[in-house]
């Protein structure tokens, strides 16, 4: 279950900062954990491993962020003007000592396209982590480089939700790549199976469309860690046994990945 910041600080970074810088960036940092995941129609699990920046529901064009006084909103998050849902926006910060292997949060059929930096580089996120982890909190003045870097969006049509919801990948400035898994577009995927990772980065938003049909409730607050395919980050109410058999392979089971 998703931990307070503090406390996975001074139990998983504290051990994995006496490592040598060398260990952590060739070893640690490229981690890939077996997990046993529930597979849960009824919730969204997490994307990525990291700490909640923000949950919260918004029109395409209202701020998300206000960062040093210029807005930052779902369409600029997505590069797309065209955007006319309102939406309820997760994102989750992952620092150095997070595993940096992503999952899907919900089973459907997976499309992406990397969307370029808006500058020859990605800029920093080093500030951002360092006040994370020394107990400072957010502090949206250090998110500048939501506004250029580079990005990966996947979308994942659920059909058993009858909704397209989104995964946005965000760089760093260390970032090598965002690797994709498998390049077949069109492709089916499942709750808390491995899709992607970023290498040396660094932000990942679970963008969902608010429907009439579903009610969706943020089961995380900002500052809490989670983990990715274990913790669950949004509860689905009004989801019914109609809707389940209507999706397939999300019945609650138990699978190792």
């Amino acid at each position: 279950m998703p931990k307070p910041l503090k406390e996975w600080v001074e139990t998983e970074v504290r051990s994995a900062k006496r490592q040598p810088l060398r260990w952590l960036s060739e070893r640690y940092f490229f981690r890939d954990p077996v997990r046993a995941v529930c597979a849960d129609s009824s919730v969204f699990l997490s994307p990525a491993d990291g700490v909640v920046l923000y949950a919260r529901e918004l029109e395409p064009d209202e701020p998300l962020l206000e960062i040093k006084g210029r807005n930052y909103t779902l369409r600029q998050a997505l590069r797309d003007d065209d955007y006319a849902q309102r939406s309820l926006v997760i994102g989750i910060f992952m620092t150095a000592y997070d595993v940096h292997i992503n999952r899907i949060p919900y089973s459907g059929t997976l499309t992406y396209r990397e969307l370029p930096p808006l500058h020859t580089c990605n800029r920093p996120m080093l500030d951002v982590e360092q006040s994370l982890l020394r107990g400072h909190g957010f502090h949206p003045d250090h998110a500048d480089y939501l506004f250029p870097n580079q990005r990966m969006l996947s979308r994942v049509s659920a059909r058993g939700l009858g909704l397209d919801y989104h995964l946005l990948q965000i760089g760093d400035y260390d970032v090598s790549t965002i690797v994709t898994f498998d390049l077949a577009q069109n492709r089916p995927v499942f709750q808390g199976q491995r899709f992607s990772q970023i290498r040396f980065g660094s932000q990942v938003d679970l963008i969902i469309p608010l429907t009439e049909t579903y009610r969706f409730e943020p089961r995380v607050q900002t500052g809490q860690h989670v983990e990715a395919g274990l913790d669950a980050l949004v509860q689905i109410h009004g989801f019914t046994k109609d809707s389940a058999t209507a999706a397939p392979s999300i019945a609650t089971k138990f699978i190792r990945d």
